[in-house]
């Protein structure tokens, strides 16, 4: 038996995907394979492979207890709407080119049909310190149930209503919710927009003070945490010219850069070279931004001072106890004469009582 998981019928729009999952179960395992009737009227089933359609198919396939396969196909055309049949058979002559299989291969269907995306115009406007984002869905397209503002995974706004026109509305400036904005319509099948808040960069550094011991490693870290995201960085010393940055791989620097984050690498820290400040700057198509780093660079018997000191501490407690102690003993051995001497004298007295009684 075999049959497909996925729904019978699905709507797709262009530049999107699609994926359709098939099981069958039998005694031997059965293949599966993938099959294709496009809805031009000669066209018949052709099989699909692993790569097809310049590289958009792909097929997954695992043969364990029973057998599964996967479709996908992504970056979706009009010229993949139609028909696709998954087969299944475990007759031994199933795939000879002569011979007919004694089992006929099991079919299981499933219907995609691709429509042309709709075009979605979208805005930003400025307005007395408020940013406003607009979209307006363009004709033809199917009814609109509601709409949603999306930003990352957060969902900024809910509505059902039946507009093609839609906005949001953000406090405060640019430079503060710059991103990728989406805004999403409640159609069959659901189309969305975007919508981009775009800024210079906005460099910060990790830390504004690193410190570092002699011969170690020391690590200094810029991020942009704006959109779009940094084309370029450079990093550069206090003291030398901006048109002579730090290259990547020269002496003991080593830098990796990525869109939002660069990370310069000092290897075996000098205290008189690598001591000061650093620039990095990043770039893109709306300007520029640059932040600033400070190290500082330790001994390598930095660490053992506050060790030393304590050590010093408790030596110096020690001997002020030892002296001390040394003090005292003579006092004590005195008092304890006096003592001594004071009690013999009493009993002498009490026995010259008791012998005058006596007489």
């Amino acid at each position: 038996a075999g049959f497909i998981k996925s729904p019978l019928s699905q709507k797709r729009l262009t530049q999107d995907s699609v994926e359709l999952y098939c099981e069958a179960i039998g005694n031997p395992i059965p293949e599966l394979q993938w099959w294709f009737e496009g809805n031009e009227p000669n066209e018949t089933y052709a099989q699909l492979w692993d790569g097809a359609r310049q590289d958009r198919v792909k097929i997954n396939a695992t043969y364990n207890l029973h057998s599964t396969s996967t479709i996908y196909i992504a970056n979706l055309t009009s010229d993949d709407s139609g028909m696709y049949e998954c087969r299944a058979s475990n007759d031994p002559d199933r795939n000879h080119l002569s011979k007919s299989p004694k089992v006929k291969w099991i079919r299981s269907q499933a219907n995609v049909f691709v429509i042309e995306r709709p075009d979605v115009k979208g805005d930003v406007i400025h307005d007395s310190g408020k940013l406003i984002l607009t979209c307006n869905l363009m004709p033809p397209h199917s009814a609109i149930e509601g709409h949603e503002w999306i930003h990352g995974d957060k969902i900024l706004h809910k509505d059902v209503e039946s507009s093609a026109f839609t906005n949001y509305t953000i406090e405060g400036k640019m430079e503060e919710h710059s991103g990728i904005y989406e805004c999403v319509y409640k159609t069959s099948p659901v189309v969305k927009g975007q919508v981009n808040i775009s800024v210079p960069p906005q460099v910060m550094a990790y830390k504004k003070s690193e410190h570092g011991n002699e011969g170690d490693t020391g690590v200094l870290t810029c991020k942009n945490p704006s959109f779009p995201p940094a084309s370029s960085w450079v990093w550069y010393k206090n003291g030398q010219e901006v048109s002579a940055p730090i290259i990547n791989g020269s002496g003991r620097y080593i830098i990796k850069s990525s869109g939002n984050k660069t990370e310069l690498r000092i290897l075996k820290l000098n205290i008189e070279e690598d001591t000061g400040d650093y620039h990095c700057n990043a770039s893109n198509s709306y300007g520029f931004s640059g932040a600033t780093v400070n190290l500082r660079v330790r001994s390598r018997l930095a660490a053992l001072w506050p060790f030393l000191g304590i050590v010093a501490e408790v030596l110096v407690l020690v001997t002020i106890i030892f002296i001390y102690e040394k003090r005292r003993k003579p006092d004590e051995v005195l008092d304890g004469k006096r003592c001594r001497g004071k009690s013999n004298a009493t009993n002498h007295k009490d026995k010259n009582v008791r012998q005058r009684n006596a007489n």
